[in-house]
């Protein structure tokens, strides 16, 4: 695993932020840190970057012990915090040269180049820091998280505030640097920026792990994956669901809701086991008019983890997500 952390624990004179907080995220992916605000995403992600120390617990980048070395961890890491980190009266290509000296580049000037090609600011490389627009500052802070090229990027709240062509472009640049094999974590509370190219989700709610996820295809060693498709039976009219309510019981069906001629559950299983559940109903005579596989997104994904995992959580959790879906619900 790329990024391991094991039982952190991590408190605010007056609170605790994160409580036993363990995970592992896989190399050469993005993974999406979802969470209401105040779910300690910063909290969690500046321990990451070993800009904060935590009572307890370990935090691993690879094999190397994050806690132990900081220094080492910052060579092998780029972190954009949400506020940018920019130095406003230097030019950008002030900012870049500062940053590259600072890690003790060879290749400063070629580091710097690339970067600049990467994010497209060769039209602004004289003007200020703080003469730029907000999508604009964006790009120089990834560029100078990433000029020393560091196999893992943590970035908090990358997209806030940016204009839909700023946050597609966040996307397609994410995605090229993730080709280019580096892992990426990406802290958010809105689902829908996250999407178009997260290929994992960790959910953390009021400092708690609710759970990581892979999307779509993705597989996740050791941890689980989303695998379950929601489906949607229709059955001919006249006919009622109830009279044929013992033929859905199946160990990979689990129903969710269920209507005179309808009935939605999700099925975990391979697309065989799938076909010959299907198979089964038909031969048990139940009269389907319509059988399909419903879309499953994030926010659907995200919702289902707080209904499972919240039934095991310790009772003074908040229950509100506070999570912005696509639809703009809270």
């Amino acid at each position: 695993m790329a990024i391991r952390v094991s039982d952190l624990v991590f408190d605010y004179p007056d609170k605790r932020a994160l409580y036993d907080v363990s995970f592992a995220i896989p190399e050469n992916s993005i993974t999406a840190l979802v969470g209401p605000n105040g779910a300690g995403k910063t909290t969690l992600l500046r321990c990451l970057a070993a800009l904060e120390t935590p009572v307890s617990g370990s935090v691993h980048l690879g094999e190397l012990a994050v806690l132990d070395s900081p220094r080492e961890a910052h060579r092998r890491l780029g972190y954009l915090s949400d506020f940018f980190g920019l130095y406003e009266e230097l030019t950008v290509a002030q900012c870049l040269q500062f940053v590259a000296a600072s890690y003790k580049l060879d290749n400063a000037a070629q580091a710097i180049e690339q970067v600049v090609t990467e994010l497209g600011l060769q039209s602004y490389y004289g003007t200020r820091a703080g003469a730029l627009s907000r999508g604009w500052r964006q790009r120089l802070g990834i560029a100078q998280a990433i000029v020393h090229q560091p196999e893992f990027l943590l970035l908090d709240e990358p997209a806030s505030g940016l204009d839909p062509e700023a946050r597609h472009e966040l996307a397609e640049l994410l995605t090229r640097l993730r080709a280019n094999g580096m892992t990426i974590l990406v802290s958010s509370h809105i689902l829908a920026e996250l999407e178009a190219y997260s290929t994992h989700m960790l959910v953390l709610e009021q400092g708690r792990i609710l759970g990581l996820k892979a999307i779509g295809d993705q597989t996740v060693n050791g941890e689980q994956k989303i695998n379950a498709r929601l489906l949607r039976i229709q059955i001919l009219p006249g006919e009622t669901t109830d009279s044929f309510q013992h033929c859905f019981e199946h160990p990979g069906f689990l129903l969710s809701k269920q209507t005179d001629d309808e009935l939605f559950g999700s099925f975990t299983g391979s697309e065989q086991e799938q076909h010959r559940f299907l198979q089964g109903l038909i031969e048990a005579g139940v009269p389907i008019m319509q059988f399909h596989v419903l879309d499953r997104d994030m926010q659907n994904v995200y919702l289902d983890m707080l209904k499972q995992a919240r039934t095991a959580l310790p009772s003074g959790i908040a229950k509100s997500s506070g999570i912005t879906t696509s639809s703009g619900i809270k």
